[in-house]
């Protein structure tokens, strides 16, 4: 190993601003020297009641899965300003439109890459998914 990569520690990243992990995977990993972020999929889940928000309402779900992410990177230490990569996943690209106005405004200046894509399904039925990477200062 280098010496940069000995430096570098994996750290799991839990908060109670977003739902908790319900299967084998972590909220996030921060990898600490590098402070590079990989946040899980988030999905429109109530971190409280760990209810599923916005029953066919896209615009409720993609708030809560922004708010959501919003919650596990400011655990990280990290913000929106950070991301460097998105991958957004709906069920229906005919929502697009509204998700995109609605990520616009937490990304209003200097956007980071992203990727849209529609799926087949999504946990528990939900019209959207967001997963992120940032790299924090």
């Amino acid at each position: 190993m280098t010496g940069s990569e000995s430096s570098m520690q994996r750290e799991v990243i839990r908060t109670a601003d977003a739902p908790g992990a319900i299967g084998p995977y972590s909220q996030a990993i921060a990898v600490r020297g590098g402070r590079t972020v990989y946040t899980s999929g988030q999905i429109p889940l109530d971190p409280v009641t760990l209810q599923i928000v916005g029953d066919g309402d896209i615009v409720a779900q993609t708030e809560r899965v922004l708010d959501n992410l919003q919650g596990v990177l400011a655990a990280a230490g990290v913000g929106f300003e950070h991301v460097v990569k998105a991958g957004i996943f709906l069920a229906d690209m005919g929502h697009f439109t509204k998700v995109n106005d609605l990520y616009a405004r937490r990304f209003s200046k200097d956007p980071p890459a992203r990727s849209t894509v529609q799926v087949a399904y999504l946990p528990r039925g939900v019209l959207i998914e967001i997963d992120m990477i940032a790299v924090g200062p």
